[in-house]
């Protein structure tokens, strides 16, 4: 067996499968959706799946299922109170971890991490998180668990076989630079090879839209979008008609695309394979449900490289 992997926000389980990848024994993941709880459960039948509010869960809770303390922790906490596409954000950024209740959440990692104390744990949120003094803080709550050396690895996600963009901070208690992968990987890479929407692969039904939206996306070109909606720091696009050519804008839950040559939105299924999900990898719930939990995962392709990483670390040390 490999090393012992558990995975707090599982979600879908983007980063739990890049770990499974790599030969880690993914054995117990804690997730409260219960329609990425029925995703990550049948996905990886071997591991335990807490159905549970993180807050509720303690490291007790874990050795009793495991008998035993786990290697790795990883995890990305709730990224809404720090992103800048939440026009509610706090302005004070102390308030978003410490007032904003899913800001909370990711101090609730924390004390998991202090309870069991691993040998390597990797915590995944958007860069935002390290605004102002939110760095220090973050340094601060580690250091009272027993961590010192804390790095804040950022990341792209297509610098490491994902055809989408996507820039996200990995905090960790060991250095990770994985090396690049060779060549950009194109929206048609991805989703070229695949028929049209219907029954197979999973996740790959239509998706419908109102006449007038559909009126809309006709006439778009690539790289143009249908709506435009306000964030904290500005107006991000929606309904982006993709280019084949080119990596795919930051999939997000609430995102959808318009197929570069098809008049229609992109399936479940083409936007998981955006994120470098492999098409054994299903998805349950309603539609909407579906497309947040690929949006709101760790890129298999890049959590497989951060994997490498920490087993290179784990067999040195």
């Amino acid at each position: 067996m490999g090393y012992l992997v558990i995975d707090l926000f599982a979600g879908a389980g983007g980063f739990s499968r890049g770990f499974k990848d790599e030969g880690f024994d993914v054995a117990l993941g804690v997730e409260l959706d219960p329609n990425a709880v029925r995703t990550y459960s049948h996905n990886f039948p071997s591991a335990v799946t807490i159905a549970e509010d993180i807050r509720r869960v303690g490291g007790r809770d874990i050795i009793k299922y495991l008998g035993e303390r786990p290697d790795v922790i990883i995890g990305g906490s709730p990224c809404e109170a720090f992103t800048e596409t939440n026009p509610r954000r706090a302005k004070d950024p102390l308030d978003r971890l410490y007032v904003d209740e899913l800001g909370r959440l990711t101090l609730e990692f924390i004390r998991i991490v202090g309870e069991l104390r691993p040998r390597v744990f990797v915590l995944e949120n958007v860069v935002h998180i390290m605004d102002g003094p939110l760095k220090d803080a973050l340094i601060g709550e580690f250091a009272r668990v027993g961590y010192e050396n804390v790095y804040f690895n950022v990341l792209h996600a297509e610098d490491y076989g994902t055809p989408s963009i996507r820039r996200r901070v990995f905090i960790s208690n060991i250095p990770i630079k994985p090396p690049k992968h060779k060549g950009v990987l194109t929206v048609w890479d991805a989703i070229g090879d695949l028929p049209s929407p219907g029954p197979y692969p999973p996740n790959h039904e239509p998706v419908t839209i109102s006449p007038r939206k559909l009126r809309g996306i006709n006439g778009l070109r690539w790289d143009e979008a249908l709506y435009r909606f306000r964030g904290a720091t500005g107006m991000f696009r929606n309904f982006v008609r993709l280019n084949p050519h080119e990596p795919a804008p930051t999939v997000m839950g609430s995102i959808r695309f318009v197929h570069p040559f098809e008049d229609r939105l992109l399936t479940v299924r083409e936007q998981a394979r955006l994120m470098g999900f492999p098409d054994d990898h299903v998805f349950y719930g309603p539609k909407d449900a579906q497309f947040n939990q690929v949006g709101e995962a760790v890129p298999p392709p890049l959590a497989r490289a951060i994997a490498r990483v920490v087993k290179e670390y784990l067999d040195k040390h």
